[in-house]
């Protein structure tokens, strides 16, 4: 009888991240259950205790997706220009917990819960770039797509129990919204705490200080390769249908109590926990953007299946089976293609440019899905939205491949 010394294959991947990124993937679990808590009865919030119709709703979730833009690149310019990357993130972190709070002072008014949202995105634009440029600071360049993917899987896995805590609290206190928010804004501390005690900030020896951020930003977009990822970025991001309408159409078509809605996002991100290593392992070996292009092909066939006449449980385990592998094939893998193109100086401020690119793009996609529905139907709008992304993707083939 013979005793193999070898490891379990996901201990030895494990052992094979940097530490840092273990601990930024900590940090952005815990903060992730924190906010998917919150997103996941955001959606019915609106609906069904607010009363709002598509357009209201998409302009909120435009704002919950795009509002990032306003703050990211004076976030990432900051941390690239003072050299501490973890301390505007930690202001992030910091804002995003303070917004659960401002959650239960809204109440029912559409405005301060306008301004309530704008405070929480801002505080995710103002750390997202600052979190990635440390992942790709503290890991090899062969590695980054496997980096980005464990940190991906991480997140994903926060996204996974975030559905989950908010569910748990529902019941418990018979359909407490309030409850919900005030968990959040506890676990969104915690996760403050890890990011002080554990992450550290990867110091490297630049040349001169980081630009001015008008000549970064320049600077930045000179590069063509980078400017076509941006391109494409955005011409993909814009016919985008956001996860608020997708769940909301899911819950519409198979006229799902309001109760289970919250366990919808569980679908996408045990696809996504389960894909992100991976996927990101295989754009590492195979191409990266062939890999992000992929991804958006299974988007095109969720908002088809969608768009037709099928019901039931099959439709919901595909569509949540696709749009989850979108995620993983798209999220991490978009900023490890665009690392390697960046200087050290401004590896921050560029993830920020093309983020902000992606957030804003997003935001007129919620807009415009949101329009689209109150004037004709959900499926017209989501026919709309297939036929754009399909010729996108057609376009974005000859720019970037």
């Amino acid at each position: 009888m013979y005793i193999t010394a070898n490891r379990p294959p996901g201990r030895a991947l494990l052992r094979s991240v940097p530490a840092n990124v273990l601990a930024l993937g900590m940090v952005s679990m815990v903060t992730d259950i924190s906010a998917e808590m919150v997103t996941a009865v955001l959606p019915l919030y609106l609906v069904l205790a607010l009363g709002l119709n598509p357009l209201q709703v998409g302009m909120l979730d435009g704002l919950h997706s795009g509002v990032t833009a306003l703050v990211r690149l004076a976030g990432a310019h900051a941390s690239d220009r003072w050299r501490h990357r973890k301390l505007v993130a930690a202001s992030g972190y910091g804002l995003s917990a303070l917004a659960k709070l401002g959650l239960l002072l809204a109440g029912t008014s559409v405005g301060a819960l306008g301004a309530v949202i704008t405070a929480d995105r801002a505080g995710k634009g103002l750390r997202t770039a600052p979190r990635d440029a440390m992942i790709s600071s503290s890991t090899p360049p062969d590695r980054l797509g496997q980096a980005f993917g464990v940190h991906r899987a991480m997140d994903t896995l926060g996204a996974l129990l975030g559905p989950l805590a908010a569910f748990g609290v529902l019941a418990a206190t018979g359909g407490s919204y309030d409850a919900v928010f005030m968990t959040s804004f506890c676990v969104a501390a915690l996760g403050l705490v890890l990011l002080a005690l554990y992450v550290r900030d990867p110091r490297t020896t630049l040349a001169a200080e980081p630009p001015r951020i008008g000549t970064a930003v320049r600077a930045i977009v000179g590069d063509p390769a980078f400017r076509r990822i941006c391109a494409v970025t955005i011409l993909l991001s814009l016919v985008t249908v956001s996860d608020f309408f997708v769940y909301l159409l899911l819950q519409k078509q198979l006229a799902m109590t309001p109760g289970l809605f919250p366990l919808l996002p569980l679908g996408t991100a045990a696809v996504y926990l389960l894909l992100a290593v991976p996927l990101g392992r295989l754009a590492d070996r195979r191409g990266r953007v062939g890999v992000f292009l992929g991804g958006h092909v299974t988007l095109l066939a969720a908002y088809l299946l969608l768009a037709g006449a099928a019901t039931g449980i099959a439709l919901l385990i595909v569509v949540l089976v696709l749009h989850g592998t979108f995620y993983a094939a798209t999220d991490g893998v978009l900023m490890s293609a665009a690392g390697p193109l960046l200087p050290e100086a401004l590896l921050t401020s560029g993830m920020a440019v093309l983020q902000t690119a992606q957030a804003l793009a997003r935001l007129g996609s919620s807009v415009a899905f949101g329009a689209l529905w109150t004037a004709w139907d959900a499926r017209t709008g989501l026919l709309v939205m297939a036929g754009g992304l399909a010729l996108s993707l057609l376009a974005a083939r000859k720019v970037i491949l």
